[in-house]
């Protein structure tokens, strides 16, 4: 299901909070190293030579480590909202450009910007692939990045994405007290992904979902696992208070019910999928292009 009509994130608390993990490390966030790995699978299915590529939403820059290894000829861009991530990410590339070079010989440059998902700084058709890694549900509404996305692609260009569905941590989300605002972050259904790439001018969209449960010792080692990385819920009607000794103990006692041989489970669904961005059938104020090709003599 999508997320409801008045959903709103508190972005400037996402870049606050995003900012914070910059100091921790990528070990701080096992899931999106895990769904890195499985992207990167999807890439050996498919035939492309990128001579420049996207990674939106770098973070840290690991990823953009993934992608140099594999198209060591391409040039790439890292963009992340939050500066102090950008900042880990110089450092990582230049100790993998440094390693790189020496083992796979001269490297393309990797270029950092500091920017919003849905303003991209760059030239339209400018990229040969998007790589984007647990970055949507960010978002209020994907729509406005996805074009920005399908903007600034060549044509031919590939999208590859990751994100969270919306049974992600609904354990949590049963367990905590609902009368005081949001308390879980909502995540948006494929489908309306499927249906968002669509509307962004996307061809071809293939996804698949898959259901990971992560089990703990107990709720509060969850939690840190969350904040960690700096993915705890940013949601505008958050609450700003502890739902009380009484709600919390409620709360434990409601997680505690789903403890099975000794752990407590944590449901991610996720969400991988690519798409296209294929050559225009209408012009800009509506009109239909028609090509002619030439009779072979």
């Amino acid at each position: 299901m999508p997320a409801p009509q008045d959903f709103r994130l508190d972005r400037a608390l996402v870049r606050r909070r995003f900012a914070a993990a910059a100091t921790r490390g990528d070990g701080a966030d096992p899931l999106a190293r895990e769904l890195a790995h499985r992207m990167a699978e999807r890439l050996d299915y498919i035939r492309i030579q990128p001579a420049r590529i996207l990674d939106l939403g770098c973070g840290s820059g690991a990823d953009l480590a993934v992608l140099g290894a594999r198209y060591p000829q391409a040039g790439l861009i890292g963009i992340d909202f939050a500066y102090p991530m950008l900042a880990a990410a110089s450092g990582r590339v230049r100790s993998a450009r440094g390693l790189l070079g020496r083992l796979l010989g001269r490297q393309r440059a990797t270029s950092l910007l500091c920017a919003d998902a849905t303003a991209l700084p760059l030239a339209g058709a400018s990229v040969s692939m998007v790589w984007s890694n647990l970055m949507l549900h960010w978002l209020d509404d994907p729509l406005p990045a996805l074009r920005e996305m399908h903007r600034v692609l060549e044509i031919g260009g590939m999208l590859m994405f990751s994100t969270l569905g919306p049974d992600t941590l609904k354990e949590l989300r049963s367990a905590l007290p609902d009368n005081a605002g949001t308390r879980v972050h909502h995540f948006i259904d494929m489908h309306d992904i499927g249906d968002a790439l669509v509307k962004a001018g996307f061809a071809d969209p293939v996804m698949d979902m898959e259901i990971l449960t992560l089990t703990y010792a107990d709720i509060d080692t969850l939690l840190a696992d969350l904040r960690l990385p700096g993915c705890n819920n940013a949601a505008s009607d958050r609450p700003r208070g502890l739902c009380g000794r009484r709600g919390w103990a409620a709360a434990r006692a409601g997680y505690e019910a789903l403890r099975r041989e000794g752990r407590l489970p944590a449901t991610f669904e996720l969400i991988q999928g690519h798409a296209w961005k294929a050559a225009p059938k209408h012009t800009a104020d509506g009109r239909a292009i028609i090509r002619v090709t030439p009779r072979p003599r």
